[in-house]
């Protein structure tokens, strides 16, 4: 059993309050006793501009958002899913970039964003993240003490194909730190989160962003923990703040069990 909280952000265009931000709720989500802690994606800031975003994104090396999670896991003895901050690569591009540290603050796991959300909404809403994202290139799995992380960002949601691939690899916990938008949230995060989590018979930790944020985007919130079964054991609402639930990690060998879709890949032609 580990006890798991998403940290629900609204974050700004200033990386410091929002350092602070998110520190004050994985506080209070550590004193009543959440183990494992996720925050959402953009967790470091979040900007309008593109060119606002290189400008003020550093290196990982120099970014003061590593060592500061970093403290605030050893200070807590808590595992901590940082969704994702921008981090400046060479050549005029960003990574987004999730990092999972361990109880004693040390860094085990990166994963840069695969799937980058380039899409024109019916609301009017336009997003190219692609013209400063440097998409990654690998899928990332790793141990914790209750079982295998899958590592996800967002829009990467839309592509069950990593999540069956990240299971098969033995995750049982996917994490899908989000900023998503509210038209796309109000549509159809809970449903792809539970599809998610029902086709791998996993866990789905969703931090997410919620409010309105520098030059007026706005995302949907309500950060989810689902069952393998698809059931919904904590939801957020719009506003920043904490989910927590409980996660009986044999649950995930019971629904594997009951329905092992996992087991059924078979080959077939596209005619």
């Amino acid at each position: 059993m580990v006890r798991t909280a998403c940290i629900q952000l609204n974050s700004g265009a200033e990386i410091q309050p929002n350092l602070e931000a998110a520190a004050s709720l994985i506080r209070q989500a550590a004193e009543q006793g959440a183990q494992f802690i996720a925050t959402p994606e953009n967790s470091c800031h979040m900007r309008a501009r593109q060119e606002d975003r290189l400008e003020t994104s550093m290196p990982e090396e120099t970014h003061r958002g590593v060592p500061f999670f970093s403290k605030l896991a050893q200070e807590y003895g808590i595992w901590l899913l940082v969704g994702s901050m921008s981090i400046r690569l060479e050549g005029g591009h960003l990574a987004n970039r999730s990092f999972l540290f361990n109880d004693k603050g040390a860094l085990l796991a990166r994963y840069d964003k695969i799937h980058l959300f380039d899409v024109d909404l019916p609301t009017g809403e336009s997003h190219r993240e692609s013209n400063l994202v440097k998409a990654g290139t690998e899928a990332v799995t790793v141990k914790m003490p209750w079982g295998t992380l899958g590592m996800s960002i967002c829009y990467d949601l839309r592509f069950s194909y990593l999540y069956r691939d990240l299971a098969r690899a033995g995750a049982s916990i996917l994490a899908v730190p989000a900023a998503f938008t509210v038209p796309t949230g109000q549509a159809h995060w809970d449903v792809l989160l539970r599809a998610r989590a029902i086709e791998t018979g996993s866990f789905v930790v969703a931090p997410a962003q919620c409010g309105t944020h520098e030059g007026g985007r706005k995302t949907y919130g309500h950060s989810m923990i689902i069952s393998p079964w698809g059931e919904i054991l904590a939801e957020g609402d719009a506003e920043p703040g904490i989910i927590i639930a409980d996660l009986d990690l044999s649950e995930v060998s019971k629904a594997r069990q009951a329905i092992p879709a996992l087991q059924h890949d078979r080959d077939y032609l596209v005619l």
